[in-house]
């Protein structure tokens, strides 16, 4: 199995953030750090499912002290490794009707998080399906 690091970062008046290094663009947010590993999960899930779907190889994992000597991380708070899924799982292609501007408030969004539409979409749908389930 495939491990990423993620690195964490955390301002004083923010939310924990977590980013991947090797896969540029992923990046989740969580006000908890309880919550952020899970979110930070899902948020590498969708990102290979994507790749995945698009005939893109993964790209080598950096090893963690190439990551913690990296100057673009020394504001990091902490490292985490976070296990790549199997994408041995297809997608389906499917057709939704939305309204236009609720369209373009989550392109906008997904593009604001670096997320593709499905991955925001498919997070979202997820999200709403754990919180019902509590």
């Amino acid at each position: 199995m495939t491990e990423y690091i993620a690195v964490i970062h955390k301002d004083k008046d923010s939310d924990y953030g977590a980013s991947f290094p090797d896969l540029p663009g992923v990046i989740t947010v969580a006000e908890k750090l309880e919550d952020l590993r899970g979110l930070a999960e899902e948020a590498l899930a969708l990102h290979i499912e994507g790749m995945a779907e698009d005939g893109q190889p993964l790209p080598p994992p950096s090893s963690l002290e190439a990551v913690a000597a990296s100057p673009d991380y020394a504001d990091a708070v902490a490292l985490i490794v976070i296990n790549a899924p199997d994408t041995g799982q297809p997608s389906v292609r499917v057709n939704i009707t939305l309204p236009d501007n609720m369209l373009g408030r989550i392109d906008r969004r997904a593009a604001e998080l670096g997320m593709t539409r499905s991955g925001f979409l498919l997070q979202a749908a997820k999200h709403e399906m754990e919180r019902k389930a509590q």
